[in-house]
């Protein structure tokens, strides 16, 4: 039961890390792709105030759960869907940011720039907002990940209403900058978010 109990904590801890680490690096790594070196901040590294105590408060509910209800955590079943949901999400919002090159960034633009244009193709016509589906879907996967009930209902919950108040301001811009055109992409294409026009 020992050998069992340190297998899954070692897993578990060692794929969250990774998980990180990797989404972390990767958003750096690819604003500077996209727009520059002088244009990107640390700001891309998307780590806050907020961010890091919600991964405080994740870490912690895990290794209380780990010491009372170890057997909590080894459910591998669980624990690979969860991993599953942190690949598909990082998928969905990598191929976004690609996709979109400069039209993505990190920051809501309130201005019309010149490169920015209303990208409605490839996993754009499937969803207006896949970077946003992508962080939603690998950010719940990332506590299901480590069978984390609390922290996975808490981040869901928190993430939804993230989106459900970005959504609109960001659109908002959205509408100013392309007119009826974004409104009829609007019409056709879902959000990302559930439950979120």
């Amino acid at each position: 039961m020992m050998e069992t109990f340190s297998d899954s904590a070692h897993r578990q801890l060692s794929q969250m890390f990774y998980t990180l680490l990797f989404f972390h690096m990767s958003e750096y790594l690819l604003a500077i792709a996209c727009h520059g070196k002088s244009k990107v901040t640390t700001e891309s590294l998307l780590i806050s105030k907020d961010y890091i105590l919600a991964m405080t408060f994740s870490v912690t509910e895990y290794l209380i759960e780990l010491y009372y209800f170890p057997t909590l955590k080894q459910n591998r079943s669980i624990s690979n869907l969860g991993l599953y949901m942190v690949i598909f999400g990082e998928t969905v919002r990598k191929v976004a940011i690609l996709t979109a090159k400069k039209a993505f960034t990190h920051i809501i633009q309130r201005y019309h720039e010149e490169h920015h244009k209303l990208i409605t193709t490839g996993i754009y016509g499937i969803v207006r907002h896949p970077g946003y589906t992508g962080f939603f879907i690998w950010a719940v996967g990332t506590q299901i990940m480590l069978c984390n009930p609390v922290s996975t209902v808490a981040f869901a919950i928190i993430t939804w209403c993230f989106f459900y108040n970005r959504i609109p301001y960001e659109e908002f811009f959205l509408k100013q900058f392309f007119g009826l055109e974004y409104d009829a992409y609007m019409e056709l294409v879902p959000s990302g978010i559930p439950f979120v026009k």
